[in-house]
């Protein structure tokens, strides 16, 4: 063989086998995420990074993009901070007419429902290509129950929510308990949080959070072009000495039988105010010494670092305890029945010892004594906690597992 004849047949092997490798390789699967509901509550911002983060942990392979009611406030930032590759769409119908197109799958996020249930029912309508339910609380609806049978999967975050859909004769194939995607949020904002904490003078592990909250969030107060609900207005007003007076107590105790502090603070926007007004203002002057009363909104990622120093976290939400577990804090839930069902995911988890419901005296009768416990035992306290994540972990495992499968 001559060199020449030698050059041109490896030259044309090396294309061949280039060309081959080329078709060999399938371009990346697509999945547009519908989440990111509102922004004036870190809960409701940390279901999106949450579920961000189990997608690049278990399918790094597939390209996310976010359909999000809102990432104003800073959270679009926020999030592309932690998530540089996240494709964010945009709001003009041809941007949706795209996504439509590209995309393989619809995941809808965590939520307190199937909040982007009309957008399930058009992609479905217009697309023919399949969808699934990530996390929810669900309450019955006939077209909500139309919307779970054409799903390849629904994950209910609690529960009561995958009780009621069975007993509506639901006919999704894969139905099963899936926790909030908060569980999975690790935003953090370190430095802020830590120079802010020091401030205010609390110190790493010796203190503990508390969060108030009326039985309906007052949007009115919070939200532009939120209309003024007198009814609502009423409930809240009518129980929310019943409702925060356990946690006042439970203030009370930590500062008098423990040398922790407290701090006061919000998971959303309206919460400054009611931690001040029921809580702060009440306190003795002896106690207030060692309370800290934060004035100021935050977001997700401030919030959880402050969280990740705190040594437990007791109130009447949902979402900071979420995100307490998900970082092996202690953290302790008082729910009632304008909440929906949602905090039963604690004993769906193993921790009904840290679950008490206020329309039964619960939190009267016992959330002292649970806080104390907390404060007084953190090496228990937190054996606890690790616990309730592994389930939450596992269950969270689960649920990616059977949408790689399904997406293929």
């Amino acid at each position: 063989m001559n060199r020449r004849h030698f050059l041109s047949t490896t030259l044309a092997a090396a294309a061949t086998s280039s060309l081959a490798r080329a078709q060999d390789v399938k371009p990346r699967k697509k999945i547009l995420l519908r989440s990111s509901w509102q922004t004036v509550n870190i809960g409701d911002i940390a279901h999106t990074p949450g579920m961000l983060h189990l997608l690049e942990k278990h399918l790094p392979e597939y390209d996310v993009t976010l359909w999000p009611s809102s990432v104003e406030n800073g959270v679009a930032e926020m999030l592309m901070k932690r998530f540089p590759k996240l494709k964010i769409m945009g709001k003009t119908g041809a941007d949706k007419e795209e996504a439509f197109k590209t995309h393989d799958f619809l995941l809808h996020g965590s939520g307190p429902g199937i909040v982007g249930q009309k957008h399930l029912i058009e992609w479905k309508e217009k697309t023919g290509k399949p969808y699934g339910i990530g996390g929810v609380t669900w309450g019955y609806s006939e077209e909500g129950l139309q919307v779970i049978n054409g799903a390849k999967f629904a994950f209910f975050r609690d529960s009561v929510s995958l009780e009621l859909a069975k007993s509506k004769g639901a006919t999704c194939p894969i139905m099963e308990f899936g926790p909030d995607a908060t569980f999975a949020c690790d935003l953090v904002n370190d430095e802020p949080a830590a120079a802010w904490l020091k401030e205010v003078g609390l110190e790493d592990g010796k203190f503990m959070c508390c969060i108030p909250k009326l039985r309906i969030t007052p949007y009115w107060e919070i939200k532009e072009g939120a209309k003024f609900d007198e009814k609502k207005n009423a409930r809240n007003e009518e129980m929310k000495e019943h409702d925060i007076a356990p946690l006042r107590n439970a203030v009370i105790a930590i500062i008098k039988e423990t040398d922790m502090k407290v701090l006061l603070c919000p998971e959303d926007a309206s919460q400054m105010k009611l931690n001040k007004e029921m809580i702060y203002d009440k306190l003795p002057e002896d106690v207030k010494k060692r309370v800290v009363w934060r004035k100021d909104y935050w977001l997700t990622d401030f919030a959880q670092s402050v969280y990740d120093r705190c040594a437990g976290l007791f109130g009447n939400e949902q979402h900071s305890p979420i995100m307490c577990i998900g970082h092996g804090i202690p953290a302790i839930v008082c729910r009632y029945k304008e909440q929906t069902s949602k905090g039963f995911m604690w004993k769906d988890i193993g921790l009904s010892e840290w679950l008490f419901d206020h329309d039964f005296d619960e939190a009267e009768k016992g959330l002292t004594p649970a806080v104390l416990a907390i404060a007084k035992d953190q090496k228990t306290a937190r054996e606890k906690a690790a616990k309730g994540k592994a389930i939450a972990d596992d269950r969270m495992k689960r649920m990616m597992d059977v949408l790689k499968a399904e997406v293929g």
